[in-house]
């Protein structure tokens, strides 16, 4: 049986700390060389009725989030703990039963309706699987359940006895949310359950989710990048960089006055039906660094308009300068690490060397940057480099949100 949550006060979820690195190996023997780092110290809350809305860029961690809290992937540290019988949990200490009750509570919807759903069965098939695992019911029974899943989603019995090809993109979508909802659920995850869906089969989709949650009481996590659906979706938002929170906050307080860069960049990227609004659209410059070596300080400054010397420069930031410098990256032969913000940079030549010592002390360099610069020195065909150092940004305090930024949010 379901066990239902009477305290609404408490989360269904709670995510604490959580990441997940994936090993780089190299060579014959697959020797770790490092790590990549999707999801790296996240902590939120989800709460029963509630929709928490996950965005950020391709490559910010948030499918890979979404797994993790759904249990389909383990984290690498951190812990996602399920509310069972009013009584945090975490989900990886929980017993067998325990764990399958769980799995029952929390259900996911794909991006890609078409993967997710098995081309060689019926939807009969498809829609009554959980319930025939779960011994729910069976026969006559189980047909008739999953009629009525099917007419809470849009769709009818004449479509029990047909293949996921022969449907829409939206019909499809339709029925992976009746699989989602047939154990009757306390949370679903939601991983992108539209983009892939024309924009009037959207709103339908999005309509139905919330007539469903207001029927049933229902927690999601919807994970997106399309900020205008979030908004409508959304009771509270969490902005994902580069596997890390920029901003949380609730929905329409961000919307309204945005305290990190990064979402105020976003938001302007999203074009406007409105002339005057899309004249002013632009998208955030530079590429989305390496997660494999994110950046220090604050994740976003290699792309951000507003950083100070104070967000984090290190010698990454001086090798991908060099990589948009024609002629420069070519020469560098070497990089010799002391730390992350402390290194030696050795070219083929003493006329590299001296350019980029020339170059690193001109207003070429982000002023920003230079500003940050303890030492540039050059001996021969190398050059020292030294950043001042400093601490990771984490997560701060502010009307009742939070934000990852050393810039004072102005009231």
């Amino acid at each position: 049986m379901n066990s239902k949550k009477d305290n609404v006060g408490q989360p269904i979820l709670s995510i604490s700390e959580v990441t997940k690195h994936y090993p780089i190996r190299e060579g014959a023997l697959q020797r770790v060389v490092g790590h990549v780092r999707a999801v790296d110290g996240v902590s939120f809350d989800i709460f029963p009725g509630k929709t928490v809305g996950l965005v950020g860029e391709s490559g910010c961690g948030k499918s890979t989030l979404g797994k993790v809290v759904s249990g389909l992937t383990d984290p690498t540290s951190g812990s996602v703990s399920y509310n069972f019988n009013n009584q945090l949990v975490s989900i990886s200490n929980l017993e067998k039963n325990k764990f399958k009750n769980f799995r029952r509570n929390c259900q996911m919807v794909f991006q890609d309706s078409f993967a997710s759903l098995n081309p060689r069965h019926l939807v009969c098939d498809i829609v009554g699987r959980p319930l025939k695992v779960y011994k729910e019911v069976s026969g006559y029974d189980l047909v008739e359940k999953v009629v009525s899943l099917l007419n809470q989603v849009g769709l009818g019995r004449e479509h029990l006895y047909r293949y996921p090809h022969q449907f829409s993109g939206g019909q499809r979508q339709r029925i992976s949310i009746a699989r989602a909802l047939a154990l009757n659920p306390e949370i679903i995850i939601l991983d992108e359950p539209t983009s892939a869906l024309d924009v009037s089969v959207q709103a339908q989709i999005l309509n139905l989710l919330n007539e469903i949650q207001k029927a049933r009481n229902l927690a999601y996590l919807f994970v997106t990048h399309d900020l205008s659906v979030v908004r409508h979706m959304a009771d509270s938002l969490v902005v994902m960089y580069l596997g890390k929170i920029a901003e949380a906050g609730e929905t329409q307080a961000i919307f309204a006055k945005p305290y990190h860069p990064y979402t105020k960049a976003l938001m302007d990227a999203k074009p406007s039906f409105d002339e005057g609004q899309n004249s002013k659209a632009k998208g955030l410059e530079g590429v989305v660094p390496d997660p494999a070596r994110p950046p220090q300080g604050c994740r976003f400054h290699t792309r951000c308009s507003l950083a100070t010397d104070k967000c984090g420069w290190e010698v990454d930031d001086v090798v991908r300068w060099l990589e948009d410098t024609p002629g420069m990256f070519e020469s560098l032969t070497a990089v010799e690490r002391k730390s992350e913000f402390s290194a030696v940079l050795s070219f083929s030549d003493e006329s590299s060397a001296a350019n980029l010592t020339q170059e690193m002390r001109s207003e070429k360099l982000p002023t920003s940057m230079r500003k940050a610069l303890n030492q540039v020195k050059i001996n021969e065909k190398n050059v020292q480099i030294e950043f001042e150092p400093v601490e990771e940004i984490l997560l701060r305090e502010k009307d009742g949100r939070h934000t990852a930024c050393i810039i004072e949010p102005k009231n």
